[in-house]
């Protein structure tokens, strides 16, 4: 019985060592996991029209202006953008270029959201359609 009482304290002692720190490896990962986040997150607020972008149709009212609605979408995992510069195109039928004008959309969109605008122009003659694309953005 002596002599079973010392193994038994020697192989526990031997498990016990065997057993690497889980919580060592558990805050490694949450390390790991951090500063991925912060390189995402510094990747998303330097190119925010990679994240954007924006969808919409235009049409011309009674009393000759462009109506122009659209929708901003955000798909950052991490950023949130605001003040959005929207850059619109202004072509004829036979596609020539008549006017560029900017629209900045006031608002804080967060990371997989969207938002809709309005707008309204008086669009030089002979506009047939209008393009938009985001030209800059401010992150938060």
């Amino acid at each position: 019985m002596k002599k079973i009482i010392p193994a038994l304290l020697l192989l526990s002692f031997v498990f016990a060592a065997c057993n690497p720190d889980e919580n060592a490896d558990d805050s490694k990962e949450k390390d790991k996991y951090e500063q991925t986040k912060v390189s995402l997150e510094q990747t998303e607020q330097k190119n925010p029209k990679r994240f954007l972008s924006v969808v919409g149709n235009d049409r011309k009212n009674l009393i000759g202006q462009r109506v122009i609605k659209g929708t901003v979408s955000n798909s950052a995992t991490v950023a949130r953008y605001k003040d959005i510069d929207i850059e619109l195109s202004f072509y004829s039928k036979t596609g020539a270029l008549l006017e560029k004008d900017h629209e900045v959309i006031y608002e804080t969109i967060e990371p997989g959201n969207s938002t809709n605008f309005k707008t309204k122009y008086f669009a030089p003659k002979g506009t047939d359609s209008v393009a938009m694309k985001i030209v800059a953005a401010k992150t938060e």
